[in-house]
């Protein structure tokens, strides 16, 4: 086995645009929901169109997750990562200089496509430049989101006291311009490499799964687990980033900068996790184990947000914010649920498409929910049906055992 070489040896214009990248696809997550109330100021903003805002992450996960990649093959991994990287930056000052709420929503869906594209970039784009360190690389760049999904939140409302809104919301696209720049670089690179080399695409290509593996997904319970207990993460982390800043200042008397704050802590909780549970789950099995917490988190959370909103509200928060979890634990056991390459492709598109398409249906379902009871009971009940869900998904999904030996088992050789 060779010895890996040092990270930045050759490869730091790599390590500054896939940190850049990562940075912008979260950096729009949480940026907006804290400044509902100063936009609200400005022009109309119905709850439906806020649900709508919490709806586009999973819609355009779930659509350009598909998209992506025919787009890949079509263009190569360096120029989609610049043209979504372009299109982030212009989905982002289209969102900030909305006069409306359409045109706010319309700026949203731009920059999420663009994010959607851009999930599904990042794994090959760590395979291509850092084949010997794909482990440290991918610690990296989730890592480097997690940060930017709490950062924004936290400064929001500050920077729209000390100036306004649109430029709170804007000043992200400086990172996503900037962002696109190594990539340009690469991309003028790798395609004088393959011309000098005089050959097609690299195997790192993104593979789409096969109609027939990808079809036996249906029948499978594990996969079905493992959709649920997805699903239910996603609900909980994209309903969040829409509506509890809100939920917060109506329950917990908060004010809207305290609001941000305590939805950066939300999303900084996912740093921890994303840091631990792969190790815990890969080296230890244990997922029974992290499938209780997150369950329990996530009822004692949302159980101090419905009962003692106004007692500690950070708890109530942090707690819940443990929850979701169970998003890089799912992504550690697309892995090793499988025992094939087929296998794998197909457990993560069935998982990740359905899933996204899933969770999209709840940020606005909550928001149409709160403003028929005008009340944030009957959706805290709702996010605690979700996390219940998880129960007899988390008992299929904990077992040791992997898709291909469950369809073995029911209907003969895989």
């Amino acid at each position: 086995m060779s010895t890996p070489r040092p990270l930045w040896q050759g490869r730091t214009l790599a390590v500054v645009g896939i940190v850049l990248f990562a940075f912008s696809l979260r950096s729009a997550v949480a940026s907006l929901s804290p400044l509902f109330d100063h936009i609200s100021a400005e022009f109309d903003l119905p709850a439906a169109v806020i649900g709508l805002i919490g709806t586009a992450p999973p819609v355009c996960y779930a659509v350009f997750g598909l998209l992506t990649p025919a787009l890949e093959r079509r263009f190569g991994l360096e120029r989609l990562a610049v043209a979504a990287m372009v299109v982030v930056a212009a989905g982002l000052v289209v969102r900030s200089l909305a006069p409306n709420s359409g045109l706010l929503l319309a700026g949203t869906a731009l920059v999420f496509a663009a994010v959607g594209t851009g999930n599904i970039l990042l794994p090959p784009l760590v395979k291509r430049y850092f084949p010997d360190r794909i482990g440290l690389m991918t610690t990296v760049y989730s890592t480097t989101m997690a940060v930017s999904t709490a950062l924004p939140a936290l400064i929001a409302v500050p920077v729209a006291d000390a100036s306004d809104w649109h430029l709170s919301l804007g000043l992200w696209s400086v990172f996503a311009l900037v962002g696109a720049i190594p990539w340009i670089g690469l991309a003028a690179r790798h395609r004088a490499e393959t011309a000098t080399a005089q050959v097609a695409e690299s195997d790192d290509d993104i593979e789409e799964p096969s109609p027939r593996a990808f079809g036996r997904m249906w029948r499978l319970p594990l996969a079905w687990g493992l959709l649920a207990t997805f699903a239910a993460s996603a609900t909980m982390a994209y309903t969040s980033f829409a509506w509890l800043p809100k939920m917060l200042v109506d329950i917990a008397g908060v004010t809207p900068a305290a609001a941000g704050g305590l939805l950066s802590l939300f999303g900084f909780m996912g740093l921890p996790a994303s840091l631990v549970v792969p190790l815990m789950v890969a080296r230890w099995n244990a997922t029974r184990l992290l499938i209780g917490i997150a369950i329990a988190c996530g009822f004692v959370g949302l159980g101090g947000l419905l009962l003692l909103p106004t007692v500690a509200p950070w708890l109530w928060v942090a707690l819940f914010g443990l929850a979701p979890l169970l998003f890089p634990l799912v992504l550690v056991l697309l892995g090793l649920r499988t025992r094939t390459h087929e296998g794998a492709v197909a457990l993560s598109g069935f998982v990740q498409s359905i899933g996204y398409g899933i969770a999209a249906l709840f940020p606005l379902g909550i928001g149409l929910l709160h403003d028929a009871t005008d009340s944030w009971t009957g959706p805290l009940i709702v996010l605690a049906v979700v996390v219940a869900a998880v129960i007899p998904a988390g008992v299929v999904v904990a077992r040791p055992h992997t898709v291909e030996d469950e369809w073995e088992r029911r209907h003969g050789a895989w």
